[in-house]
């Protein structure tokens, strides 16, 4: 009898099975294996009238959950129950943290039920799939950590209760199919609230005087030959000069009690004048400082530091980080076809290196740079679930360098690899020595002395930036050598005296000019910014950040636009609700708070069962959810338009104070975003098509009002019908309409170009939109209609085939002839489409990658695969690495549904309102 193993993933299954004997069988569980039910129709029928049917949970009688096996995993179960009883023993080999524990706890609760004689059931871990990892595993079984599977049981539990709790009074107050989850809103409330601190930001302008220098002595050996070096202006008497910290965001103006000198234009051209004249030339070196310092190189990668990393270094998402690393991990195929796993489990929050890891790296830096460069150092994880944080993210062999398996990985997983592997050794080597150099020079005029700053650093031991260059840090340019008290002439000066009032010691100065700055709102989040901010607020745990921004911009709560995150008006409004109706549950630190409380239950500190009825049901003063919910009575959401209204003030003012500068609303509907102005019949209302709210310029809102004023009056009558002929702005953009809607039940209408500017069009344009889509005639081989329209692009049709074609005008002219031309064609990349954009080899398949038009919007395509473009990402700014990440996203979500689903790749549950009956 073999002894049966069970991991997550069939890639898994396959490299460790290799690495064991014919004593053993190794198979996939395909991730989760059972879930609680998306409603009350999935329930056993005599459960289907409880109160709590909907959640899946009896919150009545201890938080019992009534788990359903999916359909797609149904087969699985019943093969591995099948190999059960042929085996001697069973191995739950799932992955190391909460969540691989409760899955393992799952199948063997499935596998081994109803079983009159039980084999023995243990369980492994393993933070790398190497053949060492896994036999020392094997030789070491436990028994399952309950306190972990108790702990993860009771995030689920309380996910499913908070989601089905409040996503419901979202459909009802605000649109259907709106989600509210519990780390998922906090996360959107940070996106939001600093684009409310960026709507409050007020711009500052002030002056800088910048000087530029040069040495004048040779250079040494090593320095460069033109060693220009800049210098600020950063004092004026006894008054430090302004600089943007000086100043107030909310107002623009000057912190209350700042004592600093702001300079304006007049003042800036001033100085450089005074200080360029007669009476202050030669500048003076008045002194030089230079101080010793060190670098420490940083710990090895956590989860959401990796993120980081990839995001800022690689320019690739979470999402794709962690697929790449995923695959690291797995194995990937090296010499002579064997798999292996080239790094350890990418979901921890541990710093900590093994011993084996340390000696490891130890004799590579040791060997490849010197002894000099090595330091053992051992980081301490700061989480308190030490249990499912063993090591930090690590290559499983240190001396395997990039360099040696370039050959076997495509591009990302070698950049993953090398960035994995260059954090690990950089973590054991010395620190960086460094001498930071500060000149101050100094320029009287009139008995006022002008101080200008000069800062300078040199590396005089590298130590782990050999390895490890740091970046988003730009260090200060090497200063040339000067004495105090030089003399310091303009080069031009200095050329014509040949020297005779130079010293070799000081530099000369070049040009002095002033510069004008502005103060900067704080910069949106990106999405590994926002990572970073989750994890120092303590909010989510390792497996859970990547999952949540993909959370929020799948709800269309928030776009991706130029790498920051964009929230939308819908995005805004749902915060605004929640923050209003239900403060507490997208609250930072009660958000925060919860998580430590379920680390104190994988620890043993608190009982699920008493966690989970005080967040429910309540205790002392504290209400819980669900009284929070029967009481609160939430009213529809308005978002006051954060920008001077200016020009989209009602034009129907009659000049009163009280009817100057009406506020704009922005509502968010079941059916759209929507502006509304005015009170009771004056009120008016203009249709949002733009969902970010960076869009929605004063300029643009006034269009809309304006287009809205005006589609409410026909261009004129259609002279065959006799009907009004109107155009308007909707949700998706401007089109025309043929008819009123009160009279007519259905009027026709028909998109025009997004570009279309509808203060422009003509009757006689929007007739020959209202047309389409025209028929051209039959193909005289098959019979089939072949007609032109307009949808998302222009294009041909025949039977069910589409052709795009090169323009709006192409509709209008093209011939059945050309249009059967045009479809005899082999298609292009799969679809006869004039591409958006080319993007070049996929790095994998070597296939050619493009942007197409689509019926349903753009897509990104390698001749076999589809995947869409983002909402509210430019088709033709799509890389070649986003393409690459697209397709391969797609990839999994296909074979996530014939497999049924796998932990890397779950889909999200669509959720309905839970029973009224309670």
């Amino acid at each position: 009898m073999k002894k049966l193993v069970i991991v997550e993933s069939p890639a898994k299954a396959k490299t460790i099975e290799k690495f064991l004997g014919p004593e053993y069988r190794v198979e996939a569980s395909y991730g989760h294996v059972r879930d609680l039910p998306k409603n009350a129709k999935e329930m056993p029928e005599a459960r289907r009238k409880e109160p709590w049917a909907d959640f899946g949970v009896d919150v009545d009688n201890g938080f019992k959950p009534h788990y359903v096996v999916p359909p797609d995993s149904k087969r699985r179960i019943e093969q591995l129950k099948k190999l059960v009883p042929r085996a001697s023993e069973l191995l739950l080999a799932t992955d190391e943290d909460r969540e691989g524990e409760s899955i393992s706890w799952h199948v063997m609760e499935l596998v081994t039920s109803g079983r009159k004689s039980s084999i023995p059931v243990r369980r492994i871990v393993f933070h790398e799939i190497t053949k060492p990892a896994v036999e020392a595993a094997l030789a070491a079984p436990r028994d399952l950590d309950m306190r972990l599977v108790e702990a993860q049981e009771a995030r689920r539990i309380l996910d499913r209760l908070y989601g089905y709790s409040l996503s419901p009074v979202l459909w009802r107050k605000v649109r259907r199919g709106l989600s509210a989850g519990r780390v998922q809103s906090v996360a959107l409330r940070l996106v939001v609230d600093r684009e409310r601190e960026r709507w409050r930001f007020k711009v500052a302008e002030y002056w800088r005087v910048k000087a530029r220098l040069a040495a004048l002595a040779e250079a040494a050996p090593g320095e460069d030959e033109d060693r220009e070096f800049a210098a600020d202006l950063v004092k004026i008497g006894d008054k430090r000069v302004a600089g943007s910290s000086d100043f107030d965001a909310a107002t623009g103006k000057a912190k209350a009690g700042s004592r600093a000198l702001v300079l304006d234009e007049k003042t800036a051209r001033s100085v450089v004048v005074d200080c360029l004249s007669a009476d202050a030339i030669p500048w003076r070196v008045a002194s030089v400082a230079t101080k010793p310092a060190r670098k420490t190189p940083p710990p090895p990668f956590t989860t959401s530091t990796l993120q980081q990393a990839a995001s800022n270094r690689l320019r690739m998402s979470p999402k794709r980080t962690m697929r790449i690393a995923q695959q690291l991990y797995e194995g990937v195929a090296l010499g002579g076809g064997d798999r292996e796993g080239l790094v350890t489990y990418m979901r921890t929050d541990s710093v900590t290196l093994s011993r084996k890891a340390l000696g490891d790296a130890k004799r590579h830096v040791v060997r490849a740079y010197g002894a000099e460069y090595h330091k053992t150092r051992q980081y301490k994880t700061k989480s308190k679930a030490a249990q499912e944080a063993h090591e930090a993210i690590r290559p499983t062999e240190v001396g395997r360098t990039p360099d040696q398996v370039a050959r076997f990985l495509n591009k990302d997983q070698l950049a993953l690899y090398r960035l994995v592997w260059s954090r690990t050794v950089a973590s054991q080597m010395a620190d960086a020595r460094v001498e930071r150099t500060t000149a101050s020079l100094s320029a009287t005029v009139q008995g006022v002395e002008h101080v200008f700053q000069a800062r300078g650093t040199v590396v005089r031991f590298d130590g782990f930036l050999k390895v490890w260059a740091e970046r988003g840090r730009k260090d200060d340019p090497r200063l040339p050598s000067m004495a105090e008290g030089a003399e310091i002439w303009p080069e031009q000066r200095t050329a014509e005296s040949a020297g005779s009032e130079s010293d070799a010691s000081a530099p000369v100065l070049r040009s002095l000019e002033p510069q004008q700055r502005e103060t900067k709102p704080p910069s949106r989040y990106t999405e590994a910014s926002l990572v970073k901010k989750l994890e120092e607020e303590g909010i989510g745990r390792p497996s859970t950040y990547e999952p949540t921004l993909s959370k929020i911009q799948d709800r269309d709560y928030v776009q991706r636009r130029s790498g920051s995150l964009v929230p939308t008006w819908l995005g805004v409004g749902v915060n605004q609700f929640l923050c209003t109706y239900f403060p507490q549950y997208v609250d930072l630190k009660f958000t925060a708070r919860m998580e430590d409380a379920l680390d104190d239950i994988a620890v043993g500190r608190v009982q699920s069962r008493d966690f989970l009825h005080e967040r429910y049901h309540g205790a002392g003063s504290r209400k819980g959810l669900r009284r929070d919910v029967a009481e609160a009575d939430p009213d529809f959401v308005r978002i006051e338009y954060p920008y001077d209204v200016g020009e989209v003030s009602d034009p129907q003012s009659d000049g009163s104070e009280e009817s100057q500068g009406a506020q704009v609303r922005i509502g968010i509907g079941r059916h759209g975003t929507f502006a509304e102005r005015g009170e009771g019949e004056r009120r008016e209302f203009a249709t949002i098509p733009d969902p970010l709210v960076d869009d929605l310029t004063p300029e643009r809102l006034a269009d809309l009002f304006a287009a809205r004023a005006k589609g409410d009056d026909p261009l004129g009558h259609d002279p065959e019908t006799g009907l009004p002929v109107f155009v308007k702005v909707g949700r998706y953009g401007p089109y025309a309409q043929l008819g009123r809607g009160k009279i007519q039940a259905k009027p026709k209408v028909k998109g025009l170009p997004k570009d279309t500017d509808i203060a422009k069009v003509t009757l006689e344009e929007a007739l020959r939109f209202l047309s389409l889509p025209r028929e051209l005639g039959k193909d005289p081989d098959t019979g089939e209609e072949v007609t032109a329209g307009l949808g998302y692009a222009p294009f041909v049709k025949k039977g069910k085939e589409y052709r795009n074609l090169d323009s709006v005008d192409h509709v209008f002219t093209i011939t059945l002839e050309e249009a059967l031309a045009l479809h005899a064609r082999p298609k292009t990349g799969g679809s006869g489409k004039k591409p958006i954009k080319a993007l070049g080899a996929h790095p994998e398949s070597g296939a050619e990658l493009e942007v197409l038009p689509g019926r349903y919007g753009p897509y990104v395509t390698d001749g076999k695969v589809n995947a869409n473009v983002p909402r509210g990402r430019e088709p033709a700014e799509i890389t070649l690495d986003e393409a690459v990440e697209l397709l391969a996203a797609k990839v999994e979500r296909d074979a996530a549904k014939k497999a049924g689903g796998t932990r890397g790749a779950r889909r999200p549950a669509r959720r309905r309102p839970p029973s009224r009956r309670r």
